[in-house]
């Protein structure tokens, strides 16, 4: 092996390769490892704790890099990796390029908007999740909800959640979910949850088709995928994301010693809103019994209060009769007067309208000479295109009828 070292130093070392990261991940020790892969293959590297932390940008899954460094030979495996000495940013990769065009268009299509998202219930009455079913996830959702909500039901719908099938699959299971809650309504949310991982570990979640699954779906769904950082097209698509699955869980499920905290709280309050009740209608009861504890008190008001009354009603009545006395005095005195006007002007009413119709009688123009003509119906003739020669017809004249034939 160490020869193999020596002669990979010899011919090649330094080196600058550029390509894509995957799999990058800092050790606790402080050391980076990684893969770095183009269309031709893919090398292991590593980055020791000195030179990591000159890094002047974060590497990310997908980004794409040149590294500066050094060919060696990993002698407990016997594997070739790059030992990197420096890496800056040459642009992003592939798949990074793949998801910023894919997020860009859904978002044109209003997929992420806030205003079609669903609210997710503080306290369902039943969990649904997808997810795989020998996922961690899986367990740390079902511990979550264990100890929170244990007396709420949770419903599994299994998928592949990495993979060339896993887009599939999620699909499916998004669409068993939401029949389930079409027919039943039940679950009232969904949790879609996975652990961390690559960029190509988590490409099943930025599928266009269960982006669209997601929009579809008829109940809240909750994205729990990957790690705080990552983000994929589920996370905008969905109703709400978490940073992790255990947090997607205690998202919608509040803890049950929290809400039973609530309610006994809520039953002190309701009991000493009903002790105040109970003692302000004690004291009104008290005030109304003082008053009812002397009844000819009362009666004598009442009494006093119903000859006032009576007083008014004499004098009122007194007074509207005077008035009225008055008023047919008035009318009495200026009846003759004002009915022979009032006949006068009916008169000159009648008169006016006599002349207006003896001015509209056809005789009248009957008398200047002209006649009327009518059919053997006796309708009207006015128009030449109503009679044709050898026609009978009546001429009406100012002093008699004549019958006439059409020549």
């Amino acid at each position: 092996m160490l020869a193999v070292a020596d002669a990979l130093s010899a011919r090649f070392n330094p080196v600058r390769v550029r390509g894509e990261l995957s799999g990058w991940t800092r050790a606790a020790s402080g050391h980076c490892y990684f893969t770095l892969k183009d269309d031709t293959g893919q090398v292991r590297c590593a980055m020791f704790r000195r030179s990591a932390a000159s890094l002047a940008f974060s590497p990310r899954d997908g980004d794409s890099v040149e590294v500066q460094g050094k060919l060696d030979v990993y002698g407990p495996r016997g594997d070739l990796q790059l030992i990197a000495d420096a890496m800056r940013p040459v642009g992003q990769g592939n798949l990074y390029e793949q998801f910023v065009q894919l997020k860009a268009r859904l978002q044109g299509l209003g997929w992420f908007d806030a205003a079609r998202k669903k609210p997710v219930p503080v306290m369902p009455r039943s969990i649904g999740v997808v997810t795989s079913l020998g996922a961690a996830a899986l367990r740390d959702v079902a511990t979550a909800l264990a100890r929170r909500v244990p007396h709420i039901p949770v419903t599994v719908f299994p998928a592949a959640v990495q993979g060339v099938q896993a887009p599939a699959e999620l699909v499916a299971a998004l669409a068993c979910a939401s029949e389930l809650h079409a027919r039943t309504g039940h679950p009232e949310v969904l949790l879609l949850v996975r652990g961390g991982g690559s960029l190509e570990d988590l490409w099943a979640f930025n599928a266009e088709s269960v982006a669209q699954a997601l929009v579809q779906a008829p109940m809240p769904v909750v994205c729990g995928v990957g790690h705080e950082s990552d983000f994929t097209i589920a996370d905008f698509v969905c109703d709400l994301r978490a940073p992790t699955p255990t947090a997607a869980a205690e998202l919608c499920a509040t803890d049950r010693d929290t809400a039973l905290s609530l309610l006994v709280t809520s039953g002190h309050r309701l009991g000493d809103a009903v002790l105040d009740r109970i003692d302000a209608m004690g004291q009104r009861l008290d005030r109304l019994g003082q008053r009812l504890s002397r009844p000819s008190d009362r009666v004598v008001l009442q009494r006093h209060a119903l000859q006032h009354l009576s007083h008014r009603l004499d004098q009122t009545m007194k007074s509207k009769l005077q008035q009225q006395t008055l008023y047919i005095h008035a009318i009495e005195a200026n009846f003759p007067e004002k009915m022979t006007a009032h006949l006068q002007a009916l008169a000159q009413r009648l008169a006016h309208h006599k002349a207006l119709l003896d001015s509209m009688d056809p005789r009248l123009v009957l008398q200047r000479g002209y006649a009327w003509l009518a059919d053997g119906s006796g309708h009207a003739i006015t128009s030449v295109s109503q009679v044709s020669p050898g026609q009978a017809v009546q001429a009406t004249l100012a002093d008699g009828e004549v019958d006439l034939l059409v020549r």
